[in-house]
């Protein structure tokens, strides 16, 4: 019979090691590149930021952030145009994210992403978006 429990940090720790030993053995090596960018102010104030990674040709958007005061200014465009050119230059052919209702929906589709699918509830009365665009 099999026990099911709460998994410890070891266990964690082996079960994503196993994950990742299966999908080499699928498609070989998985190599990742980090892209990560910080906008400041003349100040040297952080004022947006942008994380994300470079994977199986694909930049995953994981954070676009722009600080409230500073929005409007093309920050954000602009961290977004450098996140993309750093991703084509490490091999992504096209990049997504997902985002929320109360996010930023539009500022992505104005910059060429397309939603290809949402979950809806996501809180109630909220739903989350998946966005992509190709790069190349």
């Amino acid at each position: 019979m099999i026990e099911i429990t709460q998994a410890t940090d070891r266990d964690v720790e082996s079960i994503g090691e196993n994950l990742r030993s299966f999908n080499r053995d699928a498609i070989g090596e998985i190599e990742y590149s980090p892209v990560c960018l910080a906008a400041r102010d003349e100040s040297g104030a952080l004022v947006g930021g942008f994380i994300g990674t470079v994977f199986l040709g694909w930049l995953a958007i994981d954070v676009l952030w722009v600080a409230e005061p500073c929005r409007g200014r093309g920050i954000g465009t602009a961290l977004l145009a450098k996140a993309e050119a750093e991703g084509l230059r490490l091999g992504a052919q096209a990049a997504y994210l997902d985002t929320f209702q109360w996010q930023a929906r539009e500022f992505y589709e104005a910059r060429g992403y397309c939603e290809f699918g949402r979950l809806e509830r996501f809180p109630e009365g909220q739903w989350r978006a998946f966005m992509q665009k190709s790069l190349s």
